[in-house]
């Protein structure tokens, strides 16, 4: 995994926002041309409020406030708040002491938490609420003598952060390809727990596969995969049946953006991209294309999707049509310590969820 920090010691190792290329040019097709936009998609309710977490902090606290990983999977939303006076850091070791951390939405384990402690920070945690209902199953079901098989990606930091809550009583199953190599000690009192951004698809294949070796396999109290990584990859499937080209903004190291290619392909579309911004978008990718899906994923701000209808409406692909599966309206309370303003004042941003102005920068 390449290095965030932004410290003195090393430089935030991310690419920057590609030079802008020539316009798309509006060359013909067969039919018209028309533009399939995935709904929901983008900022999901966990994601919203992790990114108002590190804002308000640097309101209340003023600059710098340190945040350990990226706060959210996405490269435009991380370097914006880098130049607000974020620093980004891997460790918190490398944070000053009694310095203002926030703990990024995918979750940490409770060795992170100590080593704040042990460094006087002062820790917020903007885990997603999700994440942190997977880390109370985790730790109940070790508490009850469970062995528990964490169905998500190695070195995730979510998976490291769930793994953290039980690291002696879990068995991390990476892949379906997995299956056949795990041992276990006890299958009496085994249960299942996943990622909260994979692929429903496969994380149910990998469930089907576990339960052939392992009868007796629990579920989880509820489903794992959060509703909107479930959500977005409902409607890209609907996109895709329709779409022969399917792009998906979106940073490379965010799971359920990787995802939404993958479910775009397996469900009809000739083929998928992800980019992180309009300007990379390839103009062969249009030739021949009359209809284009697009979609983002939990952790891609609005304002790049417009982004790219616009490149795509120079094209010639201004006729855009919403493909609505779901309608989301979830909103979760932020960090307690940030449920106020500077002054102690109750905040009206004290929830955070899906109501983000579309041009946030």
């Amino acid at each position: 995994m390449s290095t965030i920090s932004n410290g003195s010691a090393q430089a935030l190792a991310m690419p920057p926002m590609p030079a802008r290329r020539e316009q798309l040019k509006d060359l013909p097709v067969a039919g018209g041309k028309r533009v399939l936009l995935a709904a929901p998609r983008g900022y999901c309710a966990g994601v919203d409020r992790a990114v108002i977490a590190v804002e308000k902090a640097l309101a209340n606290y003023g600059a710098p406030v340190y945040v350990r990983k990226q706060i959210v999977h996405n490269i435009h939303v991380v370097t914006t708040l880098e130049a607000q006076g974020a620093i980004f850091v891997d460790e918190v070791e490398e944070i000053p002491e009694g310095s203002t951390v926030v703990f990024s939405a995918h979750g940490v384990s409770p060795a992170v938490v100590k080593g704040a402690a042990d460094r006087e920070l002062h820790a917020i945690d903007a885990t997603c609420p999700l994440v942190t209902k997977v880390h109370r199953e985790a730790t109940r079901f070790a508490r009850d003598n469970y062995q528990i098989l964490l169905i998500g990606h190695h070195g995730h930091e979510e998976v490291e952060g769930t793994m953290g809550h039980a690291p002696e009583r879990t068995i991390l199953v990476n892949s379906p390809a997995d299956v056949p190599n795990i041992v276990v000690d006890n299958t009496d009192n085994l249960v299942w727990l996943s990622q909260t951004t994979l692929s429903v698809d496969e994380t149910m294949e990998t469930v089907r596969l576990l339960r052939e070796r392992f009868p007796t396999l629990q579920d989880p109290p509820s489903d794992d995969i959060c509703y909107a990584t479930q959500n977005r990859q409902v409607a890209i499937k609907k996109v895709a049946e329709e779409a022969e080209l399917v792009i998906v903004v979106g940073s490379a190291n965010s799971s359920n953006t990787v995802r939404l290619v993958d479910v775009a392909l397996e469900y009809g579309a000739k083929a998928a991209y992800r980019v992180d911004y309009a300007s990379e978008i390839k103009q062969e990718w249009l030739d021949g294309i009359s209809t284009v899906g697009v979609t983002s994923g939990a952790s891609v701000p609005e304002v790049l999707v417009q982004e790219v209808l616009a490149d795509l409406a120079d094209a010639g692909y201004g006729d855009v049509s919403s493909v609505v599966t779901a309608e989301e309206d979830l909103m979760f309370s932020l960090p307690k310590e940030l449920r106020t303003d500077a002054a102690g004042n109750p905040d009206e941003r004290g929830l955070g969820g899906r109501n983000r102005k579309l041009d946030w920068q």
